[in-house]
């Protein structure tokens, strides 16, 4: 565990900073460009820069602590080039890459066992496979966080999934904890409702599509000793999307059993082109690896072709500075439009446990608007123009802005929203923070 302290600084762009310039090396032309071009932002965007210095310091400061824990869980695993080289057929032939991965993967997160793959195609897919490891028919599952996202409705039972396989076809039995008033965990209705026959506790890291906090790894820590007081053979399954290398710590360092989540979020560090994980103890890696696979196969086949190997390190090493800058994206888009007179989930300035900043536009024009806006701004598909519609996995009507190098990857700058009250948008995402400085501009003159 690292004690994060401010100690770097993040040379945030102030309007108030002079350019200091040597007129006898620099001919007075070039001062003069680079003067005009010093502040690309609004007047909006400059302030709320200024403003945040602290808040990019202290994330600088979580980067580096971040990066350490991943540094050193590369140098015990040994990791050489000759783990990113890609497998055919069974992928029996390759190099020691999945071992070590899946070693490094593990100590980062705190866990016994990891599982590391590119055949996890989402996050839905990695949790699905967790979920069906954990679970048996007459079971019953309890969501602890309020209702769960929109994807997993399907795979719950919540929703028809038309008799193909959910959780609820296979007799297992869902309940919910409703969140309380103000959006997080309702400790008094968690402390009674662990029963004998609940058999896994899934904990949403992250706010989802729902307009509430996203929870703090000690709020997930203080949650599963509630559950186990109740039910000491419950097992505690949490889906971490959005929330790795947030914080210092990670929820299996706090008691979590599994967690799981995608590579095209934060541990990818923008640069795995697929992929997700599941970590946690290792007799429950164990049973979820055979979902994914069959029993008796387990974490020892699965081709993995071409570069991707080597992505997927890189991705994860990458993957602590990424989610810096993702980081400062939220703080900025909360500060920016609060200023505005918008609700913003998480507040502005305040610690934040996921890399999801949400926004209340009010109406559908306002977050077709927003989504429009971020498209204009992306680096691919800024011609593109984002059409509401139905999505595989969602309940309502879904716009996405995700003009992104990897289709679908929110841990590139993206934003997306269900088109139903109260019109929220949901960004996330991000190579660096001026991305969404620049963003911004584009957004406030569109609505």
């Amino acid at each position: 565990m690292c004690i994060v302290s401010n100690f770097i600084s993040a040379y945030p762009i102030r309007a108030s900073t002079p350019i200091v310039t040597s007129p006898l090396s620099i001919p007075l032309n070039v001062i003069n460009a680079h003067q005009a071009i010093a502040n690309p932002f609004v007047p909006e965007v400059v302030k709320a820069v200024d403003a945040l210095h602290s808040e990019f310091r202290a994330v600088d400061n979580l980067v580096a602590c971040n990066t350490t824990r991943v540094l050193k869980a590369f140098q015990n695993a040994r990791v050489g080039s000759h783990h990113f080289g890609g497998s055919t057929g069974y992928g029996h032939d390759e190099a020691g890459g999945r071992g070590a991965l899946d070693q490094a993967f593990a100590e980062i997160f705190g866990a016994e066992s990891a599982i590391v793959r590119s055949q996890f195609f989402s996050g839905t897919h990695a949790i699905t496979c967790a979920l069906f490891a954990l679970l048996r028919p007459g079971d019953e599952l309890l969501a602890v966080a309020g209702a769960p996202y929109d994807t997993l409705e399907e795979v719950l039972g919540k929703r028809d999934s038309g008799g193909l396989g959910s959780l609820q076809d296979f007799g297992v039995k869902y309940r919910e904890v409703p969140l309380a008033e103000d959006g997080g965990l309702d400790w008094n209705a968690l402390m009674s409702s662990v029963k004998p026959k609940t058999k896994c506790a899934l904990i949403q890291r992250s706010c989802g599509y729902s307009w509430r906090q996203s929870l703090s790894v000690n709020d997930i820590g203080r949650a599963i000793k509630i559950i186990k007081k109740q039910n000491p053979s419950c097992s505690v399954m949490v889906d971490n999307c959005y929330g790795e290398f947030v914080e210092s710590i990670e929820p299996p360092m706090v008691g979590a059993d599994l967690i799981a989540g995608s590579l095209i979020k934060n541990p990818g560090g923008t640069i795995a082109p697929c992929g997700g994980y599941i970590a946690g103890k290792q007799k429950c890696v164990d049973a979820a690896a055979a979902r994914l696979s069959a029993p008796g196969l387990g974490v020892d086949c699965g081709s993995t072709p071409g570069d991707i190997m080597r992505a997927f390190f890189q991705g994860l090493f990458l993957s602590p500075q990424m989610v810096g800058e993702a980081i400062k994206g939220s703080f900025l888009i909360a500060e920016v439009l609060a200023s505005k007179g918008y609700k913003v989930q998480p507040l502005p300035r305040v610690p934040r446990s996921d890399t999801v900043q949400a926004v209340q536009l009010g109406s559908r024009e306002h977050l077709l608007a927003f989504c429009e806006a971020v498209q204009r701004s992306s680096p691919v598909g800024s011609y593109t123009k984002p059409v509401a519609g139905a999505t595989p996995g969602y309940a309502s009507e879904v716009i996405f802005a995700d003009g992104t190098f990897i289709d679908g990857s929110t841990s590139e700058l993206s934003c997306d929203g269900p088109l139903r009250e109260p019109f929220a948008v949901f960004c996330q995402g991000g190579t660096h923070w001026t991305q969404w400085g620049l963003v911004l501009g584009e957004v406030l003159k569109s609505l």
